[in-house]
C-alpha cells in the first residue's frame, strides 16, 4: 500500500480553490478529476469499490 502525501494533496486542493475563486469552473473540475484519478491509481485497487457501487452524497448531484 502506498502512502499519500497529505501536504501535496492539500496544496493541490488549494490550487483548485484558487481556480474556483478565479471563476474557471471547467478547469477546477478537470483538476479535481485528475487528482481523483491519481489518488485512485496510487491505491492500486486495494480496498476500493467501483464508483458505480458507491452511493453519491446529496451534494454530488
Amino acid at each position: 500500500m502506498s502512502s499519500i502525501d497529505a501536504l501535496t494533496v492539500a496544496q493541490r486542493i488549494d490550487t483548485v480553490l484558487d481556480i474556483l475563486v478565479a471563476g474557471d469552473y471547467h478547469s477546477a473540475i478537470r483538476n479535481l478529476e485528475i487528482l481523483k484519478s491519481e489518488l485512485l491509481a496510487q491505491n492500486n485497487g486495494a480496498d476500493s469499490t467501483p464508483d458505480s457501487a458507491q452511493p453519491k452524497a446529496p451534494w454530488e448531484v
